[in-house]
């Protein structure tokens, strides 16, 4: 059932890409979302075309996407959506943005894809399978202390006053920090570019296809309090490419 699901799993990001390509570094309509985020007519129709083949070989599965919300609550099997992952990215056609697709099982995440599809790299991860990179298997780094790890954020400016604190702590003690990338970054990490990745205000759909990209190339994902991730995170996320790196980072954010 893995294989089945892995494989509708890559059509998905498939389809979005096809969609998303002839919108970059091109003209489009975009608007401002209640959050004041930005959503764009790439946005959206990636988002429509995955749900169209969702609906047509998984009806009974759920849904929750980033554009147009839920469909199937209650189901046991849910496909969590994030049609492009760094949307001002793909305003400034910067290709560092990402579609993330996602299936949760039973609340927690199985299956996770990072697609950037314009420069058409890959990220698979699966529970129990090592995560693979445009097909080849990739790991992390290994870094243990965070005085030699390279660690990545978005940006500061997304945390609030009292997580930035804390990540400022963090980002004080590690070999160096950098900006920008949203889900990129992940995919960096997971092939060992990156060592930490810290996060806040995230939302299912932004880190749910994280978990088992990063996981299965032996890194470990968790909230602020040292938690596995899942539907009811609060959206402050750890990814470290060496689980070792944990505790000492949550020590810092205190």
């Amino acid at each position: 059932m893995i294989e089945d699901d892995i494989a509708l799993a890559q059509r998905l990001a498939d389809a979005a890409g096809e969609v998303i390509r002839p919108f970059f570094r091109a003209a489009y309509s975009s608007e401002s979302k209640a959050d004041a985020s930005p959503v764009t007519e790439a946005d959206r129709a990636a988002e429509t075309a995955i749900r169209s083949i969702l609906e047509a070989e998984r009806p009974d599965e759920g849904i929750i996407g980033e554009e147009y919300g839920v469909t199937r609550e209650g189901a046991p099997r849910r496909w969590v959506i994030d049609p492009i992952d760094g949307t001002r990215s793909f305003m400034t056609g910067r290709p560092i943005f990402g579609t993330l697709i996602a299936l949760l099982e039973d609340e927690t995440p199985i299956i996770g894809i990072i697609d950037q599809p314009i420069s058409r790299e890959r990220w698979v991860g699966a529970r129990g399978r090592q995560t693979l990179f445009n097909d080849r298997p990739i790991r992390t780094r290994g870094c243990t202390a965070i005085a030699e790890a390279h660690l990545g954020t978005t940006s500061p400016y997304l945390f609030d006053a009292a997580t930035r604190s804390s990540f400022e702590i963090v980002a004080a003690a590690a070999a160096n920090l950098v900006l920008g990338g949203d889900c990129y970054s992940y995919g960096l990490l997971a092939m060992g570019q990156l060592d930490l990745v810290i996060e806040s205000g995230l939302k299912l759909h932004d880190f749910a296809a994280l978990v088992p990209v990063v996981e299965g190339a032996g890194g470990r994902m968790c909230d602020w309090e040292g938690n596995s991730l899942g539907a009811g995170s609060d959206g402050r996320v750890i990814a470290a490419g060496c689980a070792d790196l944990v505790p000492a980072v949550l020590d810092l954010l205190g």
